[in-house]
């Protein structure tokens, strides 16, 4: 039985054909399996433009040739060959060339009358259904990813096992649109983007920065209770430090740099693991005062390409709740324990599930690690037996996923609508250590290399701000909403009251909108149901006069009359609960 991914790139093909048969003149370019589906690049005839409204007909097409198809059949070619028969598609030349000064084998790989460069990867022909897929979307991409180079039509579809399993996911992606961040951050008046400012930077309002504090605040409030430490390091770096460290090799290309006028270089930084080294290196360490934990919330700046911006999900400018604990061998286990025990913590209060992908290096490709195989090795096996004592079940492979220094623990959380993402991590490093040679004197007067962990609770603020607000579809909790209450006066004879019940709801610690504006009740009240607000206070005549208020909440509806004190004691009470 094929599996789902080739079955993936199998479509990938077979689109490539339709659009073939369709639109005779269109270069193809690649077209891999990618999660939910797959997609494939075209640069299409000048004058043909590609949008939703030719999906039914390139359709028709796949599913005309689809039956017309026994297998995908490997053919191996010389480099020669090969660029004869691709003579006219300089997109499949350039791949060829990189293939040649590879050494590696060049294979095409036939399907019917369609052929394509290709490695290989391919579903048994008879395993793909004609209704569990469907295409999906087209947008702009440029070839290979760099904006040097010419924009191509990038299609986009979607693949699963069944028809059953497609109609879940459509949809899914249907309460997803309902759902999207950018919309309701935008309702809400957490955040706005300016061209002005750049794209990928995102500019907080009142409101969102005081969720993000608030946020921040939380997880302070659980790394304190494990002895984390505050540090706080500069925004930009010299890149000596990055050469040693590894990242400047690795990464130059995507730090944004800086040219003093002096002509030294260097870069707003892109993480703050190297610099914490330096803190932990400043003076000399005994195993008496071992582990070390230091933390800060900071932002981290990093040169991602136009095209793959999105909200708050990938930008430029990154919140990081980042922490580094420098510690003895021996302190690994306990210290990524605790650190997993403030994920849990955390990701509960907001009704997340979690499961764990373990992240280990590519063996194939180790050229983009730091350190020797030899470390690796003792890092992995270091890890996987924290895995197993901690007894996880269901560990998701993450087999190429590792950071550049170690393997790690990534956190996945499911939604509300089961969409699952990467959110926390655990990472442990044994090569930073090495490289800029941090010790502690242990028991017997000696030297001893330490090791590094590295772990964020929400990853970044921005990527975990847009995944709450569409797990909760903006309905925040009650402690962690902006503005807890609305106090809405029926009519002006109101407003002293209003005043006089906002005061004692403010003076016990809840953020409160006291709304004694020229706006009409009506509008009032409705604004609070727009902005989301937990709960509504109306005051009029006959409230005054009976000396109650009438609660509404957003959760539930109408509470009803009750005395001023009753409603401050429910909502005290509530606002100290994190649920």
């Amino acid at each position: 039985m094929s599996s789902l991914e080739q079955i993936r790139h199998s479509l990938a093909h077979l689109l490539a054909a339709a659009v073939g048969e369709l639109y005779p003149e269109t270069k193809n370019t690649i077209g891999p399996a990618v999660d939910n589906g797959f997609y494939y690049d075209f640069e299409f005839p000048s004058g043909v433009v590609i949008s939703e409204k030719e999906f039914p007909k390139i359709e028709k097409t796949m599913k005309k040739i689809l039956p017309t198809w026994k297998d995908f059949e490997k053919i191996s070619v010389s480099a020669a060959e090969a660029k004869k028969h691709f003579a006219d598609n300089p997109y499949k030349l350039e791949l060829i060339a990189e293939i040649e000064k590879l050494g590696g084998e060049i294979t095409l790989y036939k399907s019917g009358k369609f052929m394509d460069l290709c490695r290989g990867g391919h579903a048994d022909v008879k395993d793909i259904g004609a209704d569990a897929w469907k295409l999906e979307r087209v947008a702009g991409a440029y070839w290979r990813g760099e904006e040097k180079n010419k924009m191509l039509t990038r299609i986009y579809g979607l693949a699963f096992g069944t028809k059953d399993e497609l109609d879940t996911y459509m949809i899914q992606m249907e309460e997803a649109k309902k759902r999207d961040h950018k919309k309701i951050g935008r309702e809400l008046g957490l955040f706005v983007f300016s061209e002005l400012v750049g794209s990928g930077l995102p500019l907080w309002t009142p409101r969102g920065t005081l969720v993000r504090d608030i946020l921040d605040a939380y997880v302070w409030e659980l790394r304190e209770a494990k002895g984390y430490m505050r540090v706080t390091v500069p925004h930009i770096t010299k890149k000596d430090l990055y050469e040693k460290s590894g990242h400047w090799a690795k990464f130059k290309d995507e730090l944004f740099k800086i040219e003093t006028r002096e002509g030294h270089t260097f870069a707003m930084k892109p993480m703050n693991c190297p610099h914490h080294t330096q803190i932990y290196d400043a003076e000399p360490r005994s195993y008496r005062d071992m582990p070390q934990r230091y933390a800060e919330t900071t932002m981290v700046y990093r040169d991602e390409q136009s095209g793959e911006l999105s909200g708050l999900s990938r930008v430029r400018s990154i919140t990081q709740d980042d922490a580094h604990v420098f510690c003895r061998e021996n302190q690994i286990e306990e210290e990524m324990f605790a650190v997993w025990d403030i994920i849990d913590k955390f990701y509960g209060t907001f009704g997340f599930g979690l499961k764990v992908r373990l992240s280990l290096h590519d063996p194939e490709h180790f050229e983009k690690y730091i350190g020797s195989r030899e470390t690796w090795e003792r890092a992995e096996k270091t890890i996987k037996a924290i895995m197993e004592k901690r007894g996880t079940a269901d560990v998701i492979d993450g087999l190429g996923e590792a950071a550049m220094y170690g393997p790690k623990i990534d956190f996945m959380a499911t939604d509300s609508i089961g969409r699952t993402q990467q959110v926390a991590t655990i990472q442990l490093d044994f090569n930073m250590p090495e490289r800029f040679e941090l010790k502690c004197v242990n028991e017997k007067g000696e030297k001893e290399q330490i090791v590094m962990i590295h772990c964020a609770i929400m990853g970044s603020i921005e990527r975990f701000i847009a995944t709450l607000l569409e797990h909760t579809a903006g309905n925040l909790p009650l402690w962690l909403s902006p503005v807890q209450v609305k106090i809405a006066p029926v009519r002006e004879s109101n407003y002293e009251k209003v005043r006089e019940v906002g005061e004692i709801l403010k003076t016990a610690g809840l953020r409160v909108d006291a709304d004694v504006s020229d706006m009409g009740f009506g509008k009032k009240v409705r604004e609070a149901k727009d902005f989301k607000i937990p709960y509504t206070i109306i005051i009029g005549d006959k409230d005054m006069e009976k000396g109650v208020v009438t609660l509404e909440s957003r959760d539930h509806g109408k509470i009803g009359e009750m005395k001023i004190k009753k409603v401050l004691e429910m909502l005290v009470e509530e606002n100290k609960l994190k649920k």
